[in-house]
């Protein structure tokens, strides 16, 4: 609280001219919440990115910027607004999710960051594919993917993820299977950029890509032993919360997948146990995409013959309760 009251302090007194110091401090503090994003609950820093984003507005509408701060401000400005994106479709609002990342798309091109630019489009993609739109999904990521055609950090097969997982929900087997090749492919060539250089919510470990290609291969309902090896291992990836590529949502999403895997191999107590995880989140960190997760693991067992067994019966009325009335958000 004191370092948020200097920091306001300096930027206060820096209003009537927009100095190297403020610049300074709102690049800090895109950095801090990047990094920070996957791993606490949005409750925690939803404040400090909505003030935040407000001062890069706020600056860049003061008309006392040099040529080179803006360009700087638009950048911090699209990738607070992509936060701010990502927290709304957190709350399981994707209307205001796609405002806010309509905003950072014009940031983005405004300041000529074509990565940037990618990453909104993937985004937009996210957003979609989340909220059961995944003929938007898949426009979204495609366009990305041919925006970032000359990029070469971890956005690019991001992108292509993306689309794997959105073909996927419309049953596209091949699509599936030539996206995750591009993407395999893309991922021996990466070269860390300035968005990789950001880190946290800003790039694409390989441990979440791999997470990704399950994701896609439980959409179209495979369960065999090398989708589950890999399910498993995915799980195992994101297992220890020091690790800087953790999250607390992947991980949780990689949990559902394996739960999944098992349910399609008629294995319940393995789908409960690798779901009592998710269960037991507190409702802080039931974000939507963790709420959609589980929601899957309830239709899978209503179907096939775990259906009526007593433990699936009751993980089907865990799951009913599990949305809290403000998803990611304490009441």
């Amino acid at each position: 609280m004191a370092a948020r009251r200097a920091m306001d302090f300096a930027m206060g007194a820096e209003r009537e001219l927009v100095g190297e110091d403020t610049v300074g401090f709102l690049g800090d503090e895109v950095a801090r919440l990047a990094a920070a994003y996957p791993r606490v609950p949005l409750s925690e820093i939803w404040g400090d990115l909505a003030q935040s984003q407000d001062e890069a507005f706020r600056l860049l509408e003061s008309g006392r910027t040099r040529p080179s701060q803006s360009r700087d401000l638009l950048f911090m400005a699209g990738a607070l607004s992509f936060m701010m994106a990502k927290g709304s479709h957190d709350i399981g609002d994707p209307k205001a999710a796609m405002m806010q990342a309509r905003t950072a798309s014009f940031c983005a091109r405004q300041a000529e960051h074509t990565g940037l630019t990618a990453l909104v489009d993937g985004l937009k993609s996210l957003i979609s594919y989340w909220a059961n739109r995944p003929d938007d999904a898949l426009h979204y990521a495609q366009q990305g993917a041919a925006t970032a055609a000359v990029l070469q950090g971890t956005v690019t097969p991001w992108l292509y993820g993306l689309q794997a997982r959105a073909a996927a929900l419309l049953g596209q087997e091949e699509t599936v299977h030539t996206a995750n090749q591009q993407a395999r492919a893309l991922r021996e060539r990466i070269v860390p950029d300035e968005l990789d250089a950001l880190g946290g919510i800003f790039t694409y470990p390989e441990i979440k890509q791999r997470y990704y290609t399950v994701e896609a291969a439980v959409l179209l309902g495979h369960g065999d032993a090398r989708v589950a090896s890999a399910a498993e291992d995915a799980v195992q990836g994101f297992s220890d919360p020091s690790d800087p590529d953790w999250a607390f949502g992947d991980q949780a999403g990689a949990q559902c997948n394996l739960a999944l895997v098992r349910l399609y191999g008629d294995d319940l107590d393995g789908a409960a146990e690798a779901v009592r995880p998710v269960l037991d989140l507190a409702p802080s960190h039931r974000n939507n995409g963790i709420v959609v997760s589980t929601d899957r693991v309830r239709a899978a067992l209503t179907r096939g013959p775990v259906r009526d067994a007593v433990v699936a019966r009751d993980l089907r009325a865990e799951i009913e309760m599990y949305q809290p009335a403000r998803p990611a958000l304490p009441r």
